[in-house]
């Protein structure tokens, strides 16, 4: 059974995604049109919501499935490892650098290069990212030689980029790099009936893990599930489910088997 309605058209693949609700289908519809172009990609919407899934989703659906889909944290990223990490180094380049390493940008060549809180990078950073978007080659630390790459470029946030180029905390030049297309992920508080359809599968998911027997939830449970807002949004849900089956005793999940705080935030 398809986990949403456009996984029953053979020409996209969007197995990890699950819900049928409208803003979902939205994004999904949006998704299979911008997939097979080469085009940027700049995905936001709040913590949680999967935004890592719909780039995996853009690159599982065009011609670069088969190459790499290389994932970069830039939120965990210091400014003193930005270049190596991205652009790599040269043996001897610096201290700890006992042999030649490629950086992430070399690596996704080919592929996908998946850059993902990039509303955290410092100034610096976005103008040496900048510059390797623009001319299309890196040269890795220690090293002359420019090294010529091809990735296609998905960047994700949970920032509102537009109100720090505003601020001066973000370059406009960037941004216009990144976002040909940008893609907006509802919160899962918008999404309706795909709360029960998460919750039912993180319940199968984690009945597996910890060899448990839960058939599903009551009334009154599943109501409180939809009533919550949910502002850690899938990945909330995610965590919630888990505990619940650890925990419980039972059959069925009840509504105490989910101490949400506050029901209604």
């Amino acid at each position: 059974m398809p986990l949403n309605r456009l996984d029953a058209d053979n020409k996209f693949h969007f197995d990890k995604i699950i819900g049928q609700s409208a803003p979902l289908m939205d994004v999904l519809g949006t998704v299979s049109r911008i997939a097979p172009t080469n085009a940027s990609v700049l995905i936001t919407g709040e913590s949680g919501t999967g935004k890592e899934l719909i780039a995996e989703a853009i690159h599982t659906n065009s011609s670069r499935a088969k190459e790499p889909f290389v994932k970069v944290n830039l939120g965990g990223l210091s400014q003193s490892l930005f270049e190596s990490e991205m652009f790599g180094h040269k043996k001897g380049a610096f201290t700890d650098a006992r042999k030649s390493k490629p950086g992430r940008m070399e690596t996704a060549s080919g592929g996908t290069l998946f850059l993902d809180e990039i509303g955290n990078l410092s100034l610096p950073m976005q103008a040496k990212l900048l510059t390797a978007i623009e001319k299309r080659y890196i040269t890795r630390l220690g090293a002359v030689e420019p090294i010529p790459i091809d990735v296609r470029l998905i960047c994700a946030t949970n920032a509102n980029l537009h109100q720090l180029v505003a601020e001066g905390n973000f370059r406009q030049d960037l941004l216009y790099r990144i976002n040909t297309i940008e893609l907006i992920i509802p919160p899962l508080r918008e999404r309706g009936e795909d709360i029960l359809l998460l919750a039912e599968h993180f319940l199968k998911h984690y009945n597996r893990k910890y060899k448990k027997e839960i058939k599903g939830f009551s009334r009154d449970a599943s109501a409180k599930l939809m009533k919550y807002k949910w502002p850690g949004n899938v990945r909330e849900l995610q965590h919630v489910l888990e505990r619940a089956v650890i925990l419980n005793e039972s059959s069925l999940l009840r509504p105490n088997d989910f101490p949400l705080y506050p029901a209604t935030h």
